[in-house]
């Protein structure tokens, strides 16, 4: 079973300004290389607010030295992560905010096309958590009004929740237009007690791209992300769902970080972790 294997934008430099994960401003150029010497075949590309200005997929001079970089090192970018939408979340705004926002997804979606990005990636975790009905229906109408443009545009909508699986698998029947789907993270999973093998059992056939971390869930309460393995990630169970999906896409490591400038390094130990399994 042939398997491709991606990063996280901004893994494979040192964290800016001490966010753990941003776009890297100072050094987007640079990790196409990295990617490739670390054994990476795909970058998901980030944008966010900090980069926003930065990003070079927003200009045409940008994207034409994107389009360069990507041919050079024969790096793709299969998926965009709307890490902006953690910034600005699409719930609990007001009606003229929520109404923006909607429209910069609807302006990304052409914008992932462009870059190659068969996927966008919803994050609906954290502080954009979904918590109540009425923010449940929000999402839902958010969604149904962007799907057909996805569908235009060849570019599926991968949501990122963490409700466990009975109440994932009554959301997603909500919203049964096959293009949107859910991209299940490890780390995620396992820092909130969940069992991956009974997530897919509830709603594998919606899974569309796979995100690998590993988060130890503290006694007293809290998690942290730790190197794979020394979580609370159970990883047979995690590869065994995946067989039992036959999923064939991408896997995205998204994990945690090792000491700064010994990013390929460390991403390279981590990705053989993972080729244990998979």
């Amino acid at each position: 079973m042939p398997h491709t294997y991606g990063v996280m934008q901004g893994r494979l430099s040192p964290p800016e300004d001490g966010r753990f994960q941003s776009f890297p401003r100072k050094s987007w150029r640079e990790e196409f290389a990295r990617a490739r010497e670390a054994g990476f075949g795909y970058i998901e590309w980030i944008h966010d607010d900090y980069g926003r200005t930065a990003n070079p997929i927003f200009s045409e001079a940008g994207l034409k030295e994107f389009d360069a970089l990507k041919k050079e090192h024969g790096v793709a970018t299969p998926a965009l992560c709307g890490d902006w939408f953690m910034d600005f979340p699409l719930i609990r705004c007001t009606e003229a905010e929520q109404a923006a926002r909607e429209r910069h997804l609807h302006e990304l979606i052409p914008l992932a096309q462009r870059i190659g990005a068969q996927r966008i990636v919803l994050p609906f975790v954290d502080q954009s958590k979904m918590v109540t009905e009425g923010e449940k229906q929000a999402v839902i109408g958010v969604l149904e009004r962007a799907l057909p443009l996805a569908a235009q545009h060849g570019v599926e909508l991968h949501l990122e929740a963490d409700f466990g699986p009975a109440e994932f698998a009554a959301f997603l029947d909500r919203v049964p237009d096959r293009s949107l789907k859910v991209n299940w993270d490890s780390g995620n999973s396992s820092g909130l007690g969940y069992v991956a093998s009974e997530e897919f059992a509830a709603y594998g056939e919606r899974i569309g791209s796979i995100h690998i971390k590993d988060r130890y869930r503290r006694p007293e309460g809290g998690v942290e992300t730790r190197p794979l393995g020394t979580g609370s990630a159970d990883f047979a169970d995690v590869f065994r769902a995946l067989r039992s999906i036959d999923y064939q896409g991408g896997v995205t490591l998204q994990v945690a970080r090792g000491k700064d400038g010994d990013e390929v390094e460390f991403l390279r130990g981590q990705l053989e972790f993972v080729k244990r399994y998979w």
